[in-house]
């Protein structure tokens, strides 16, 4: 009789333990690679798409579970022939969706960072780990001018392109473009810069190389929320090699003239920014994600652990949830530490 009530207690036991595991939310921590920067992510037909830098070719995730991306399906899915203008250092890597085929937007060179300009591949297979991506080539304005970080966006049946360049030939000064696209591998319209280093949490940026200029003000990584017929366009200001590269963000209203300098209003303060309490240094180049079930609003953005790590492969991928002011506009709060239990997007499988 004994042996039966332990044995019936024992499996009582491990039955509530299983239970209380099976009703305890799953977590993540960050960072989600060790090394990653300008991470990207879209999501389609219920698997998440995600990319970043490599420097030397195009590289793409797919996941049901974004926060677990170190278990991902991962390949290269692109590189580049050796001795062509776009062979070297490809920056930052946007996978789009648009009119039934995969668009891979990136900037690269040839191994000179004053040639960088802007390129495009293209895929017609449903899913864009399989089929073939074809290269369709420079995807540029009528000046041609230096160019970085491509990103696409869909506004009142129109699409536009936004991106970082130079307003001249020569380095300084990096500005935000919007130009109105004829289809996904052409630009349609003459470029606007509408954003230019004008606050000094912007204007972070001395350089210590002879092959550069003592000093870039930087705008760079454009990328578009929408929320509430509100555009708000958040990118990566001052050097990526300083402490102090944070979000800011441009507001336009979804109806206005987007390609009008005056349309888009600067918000005064970074929106997001370094936490050294919680040693997250140069948070920037983001983009955005929802969770599956469509409910929650998520960042996802490069930080080093360490402050004076600059540019290098110590910068990760991090994602954290974001709500919304009662004025509309986005809440990022402040960059979490590393290491620490969050739970996994609502709806996760």
């Amino acid at each position: 009789m004994k042996k039966i009530y332990f044995s019936f207690c024992l499996s009582l036991t491990i039955a509530t333990n299983v239970m209380a595991q099976a009703h305890q939310p799953k977590i993540f921590k960050n960072p989600l690679l060790n090394s990653g920067a300008d991470p990207w992510v879209t999501y389609r037909d219920g698997y998440y798409y995600y990319t970043n830098s490599t420097g030397k070719d195009l590289q793409l995730w797919k996941t049901k579970d974004m926060t677990d991306l170190k278990n991902a399906q991962h390949q290269v899915i692109w590189t580049p022939p050796a001795g062509k203008p776009w062979s070297k250092e490809l920056w930052a890597p946007e996978i789009h969706y648009i009119n039934h085929k995969w668009y891979m937007y990136f900037a690269a060179d040839d191994g000179e960072n004053n040639h960088h300009r802007l390129y495009v591949i293209e895929n017609s297979s449903a899913d864009p780990m399989r089929g073939r991506w074809a290269f369709k080539g420079q995807i540029t304005d009528e000046t041609n001018k230096w160019a970085i970080d491509a990103s696409v966006f869909e506004n009142k049946g129109m699409l536009y392109m936004i991106w970082a360049g130079w307003d001249g030939d020569t380095n300084g000064e990096q500005d935000i473009f919007i130009a109105r696209l004829k289809n996904p591998c052409t630009i349609g319209s003459k470029r606007v810069k509408i954003s230019s280093p004008t606050f000094n949490w912007e204007k972070y940026g001395d350089l210590h190389d002879p092959g550069n200029p003592p000093h870039v003000n930087v705008n760079e990584g454009p990328e578009i929320l929408k929320h509430n017929n509100k555009l708000f366009l958040v990118y990566s200001a001052s050097g990526c090699w300083t402490d102090y590269y944070a979000l800011g963000m441009l507001t336009a209203d979804a109806n206005s003239d987007l390609l009008d300098q005056r349309s888009w209003a600067k918000s005064p303060d970074p929106v997001f920014k370094q936490s050294p309490e919680n040693k997250v240094y140069a948070t920037g180049h983001n983009s955005f994600f929802k969770s599956p079930d469509g409910k929650q609003d998520w960042i996802l953005y490069h930080a080093n652990p360490q402050p004076g790590m600059g540019c290098g492969d110590d910068r990760s991928p991090r994602a954290q949830q974001f709500t919304w002011h009662k004025d509309g506009t986005p809440d990022f709060g402040k960059p979490l530490p590393t290491g620490i239990a969050l739970a996994i997007p609502s709806g996760t499988p």
